[in-house]
């Protein structure tokens, strides 16, 4: 493999930085954000929709319930893009083929004999807050695996190898050009992408056996990329020398925004790769005549979160101590002194280590977007303060 070759030790200096700062979350932060004795949670008055594709999107976050750092198993949003594949675990195995000087076929205890990695990475759906009844498609888990970058090491990509396509167990019926076949769910990514030493295999997930929700019996992880890259019930890798072009590559998670000017209109279509910057507040808090506004940030390593209660200025929240990661999101909170009763409009807005903003509701970035995805516009949520 030309430019792209890692070493062993490399791989496991990256997994064993991991490994220190997975032991620093989980004694200071697995519980980052529990109610106090007489606290009670105000709800939102401005509920998301109900769900109408249960179906599709399961299991979603309920902001005002996030009370952990760690998001649990049972608490964990899942989506299905054709079907919940039922999978025997003892039976499945992973090839990894195409462009290879060496295919592999693996079962389960293949894979788990090899190096094992964790890392903690929030997952976010690049749909979620772009429709009225999805707001709770993300949460934030302990992943752990083998590194791709050693099997795709072992099966010895050729030289003419550049895109990764990972295909899932879960299958349904397209239509192209006028006619049906039945297609499998499949992403991929350059080869570079791939070898990245964070992207895991994974078949654990906060200490336990991957759920069957969640893509069990193995699934791939890639930190820093929306949900859509992180293919689940994963059954087989190719290397291709060319990207893959299918419905959720070239059709579906496209993003189009209408540029030029009004003589002029230019649209462009971009795909959906990398998570972007983003923030929301989660709940309201009281505790006698005293409140505080709690929520998190994602997306990027945060520098600063800002809170504005209706068309007031912008107050600096504080963020968790040791929280500030490049994968996982951040907690933050701001006292609220004194609310008179009524209704108010909470805003917040992240800024990252870069010192990157995330853009208004009317920043052309998202008013100019006519697709859902990649909603990562400042959020609003009412709340009323009673009397």
């Amino acid at each position: 493999m030309q430019n792209h070759t890692l070493s062993r030790r490399e791989l496991l200096v990256a997994g064993g930085a991991t490994l220190a700062t997975m032991a620093l979350f989980n004694s200071r932060l697995a519980q980052a954000a529990p109610l106090r004795q007489g606290e009670v949670v105000l709800p939102w008055l401005d509920q998301p929709e109900e769900n109408p594709v249960p179906e599709v999107i399961d299991n979603q976050l309920v902001w005002e319930d996030v009370d952990s750092w760690i998001t649990p198993n049972d608490q964990f949003f899942g989506i299905a893009h054709y079907e919940w594949p039922e999978i025997n675990a003892g039976q499945w195995q992973l090839a990894i083929d195409g462009l290879v000087e060496n295919p592999l076929s693996l079962t389960l205890a293949d894979i788990k004999a090899r190096t094992r990695q964790e890392l903690t990475y929030t997952i976010e759906c690049s749909g979620n807050t772009g429709l009225p009844f999805f707001d709770g498609g993300i949460g934030n888990a302990s992943w752990a695996g083998t590194p791709l970058a050693l099997l795709l090491e072992e099966a010895e990509v050729l030289k003419e190898g550049s895109e990764v396509v990972f295909f899932g167990a879960d299958k349904g019926e397209e239509t192209v050009r006028d006619t049906p076949m039945v297609q499998h769910f499949a992403r991929s990514m350059s080869l570079a992408e791939a070898m990245h030493p964070a992207n895991l295999l994974c078949y654990e997930m906060n200490g336990e056996p991957l759920p069957a929700r969640n893509g069990a019996p193995l699934r791939l992880i890639a930190p820093g990329w929306y949900g859509i890259a992180n293919v689940k019930w994963l059954e087989r890798i190719e290397i291709w020398d060319t990207r893959l072009a299918n419905r959720f590559m070239a059709r579906d998670y496209v993003t189009v925004r209408q540029g030029g000017s009004e003589a002029e209109p230019v649209w462009t279509e971009s795909l959906v790769g990398r998570s972007l910057l983003k923030s929301a507040p989660a709940r309201v808090i009281r505790n006698g005549d005293e409140y505080r506004i709690e929520g998190a940030a994602w997306g990027a390593p945060i520098r600063s979160v800002d809170v504005r209660i209706d068309d007031g200025p912008w107050r600096r929240a504080e963020l968790a101590p040791g929280q500030q990661s490049e994968y996982t999101w951040s907690f933050w909170t701001l006292a609220w002194a004194n609310p008179t009763p009524g209704e108010y409009a909470i805003t917040t807005r992240a800024v990252d280590t870069d010192g990157q903003v995330q853009p208004a509701q009317d920043d052309p970035r998202i008013a100019n977007k006519i697709t859902y995805w990649e909603s990562n516009g400042q959020i609003t949520r009412r709340v009323n303060i009673p009397a």
